[in-house]
């Protein structure tokens, strides 16, 4: 094993020396040296930009689950419905929630088929929307008239509204007005 001994002079003694001298010196300290090969790949690659995959297969699972017409939301007597869409302001769905907007449109949906209910529902709608109406209300009743006892048309009207792009917030209803067998709806303007 070879050591190399580096001998720093002072400024005043290399500004003695002439100019060649100092190049000398570092070419005879170096006089024998090797290169060395670099053979490993370079310190620096540009990184991969990073793909959100589970973000994606979130977002494919959200458009399957609205895509399909079974959509059975697990609701069960005495939940309270409540969808607002964001940029709503705060005062508006507490107005809706204390029932203090004018209900100037009115549908029942009792003994209702679910296919006829989700037509009666996009026609009704519909119609409101065009005449102006600002908010409705939806009976869909609370399932006591059911097979079973539950509330069967409560979780896919909440989930056909959630899909409509004219309903900016619905939320179950106060006792006077059917509770929790009816929704408020407030629609867009138009």
């Amino acid at each position: 094993m070879y050591t190399l001994r580096i001998e720093r002079k002072t400024d005043s003694a290399m500004n003695d020396q002439p100019n060649d001298k100092k190049n000398t010196s570092f070419d005879d300290a170096m006089n024998g040296v090797q290169r060395i090969k670099q053979d490993r790949a370079t310190p620096f690659r540009e990184r991969r930009r990073p793909i959100p995959e589970q973000s994606q297969r979130d977002d494919q699972e959200v458009m399957q689950s609205l895509l399909s017409d079974h959509d059975d939301a697990d609701i069960e007597t005495g939940d309270e419905l409540l969808f607002v869409r964001s940029g709503l302001q705060t005062n508006v769905v507490r107005k809706l929630r204390r029932g203090q907007y004018a209900l100037e449109a009115e549908l029942d949906l009792h003994g209702q088929r679910v296919a006829e209910a989700h037509e009666l529902i996009n026609t009704f709608l519909r119609r409101a929307r065009k005449e102006g109406k600002r908010c409705v209300r939806i009976i869909h009743g609370k399932g006591l008239g059911s097979v079973s006892n539950l509330p069967i048309l409560r979780g896919k009207v909440s989930a056909w509204l959630r899909k409509k792009d004219e309903v900016l917030a619905f939320c179950s209803a106060r006792p006077n007005d059917g509770g929790t067998g009816a929704v408020y709806v407030l629609l867009k303007r138009k």
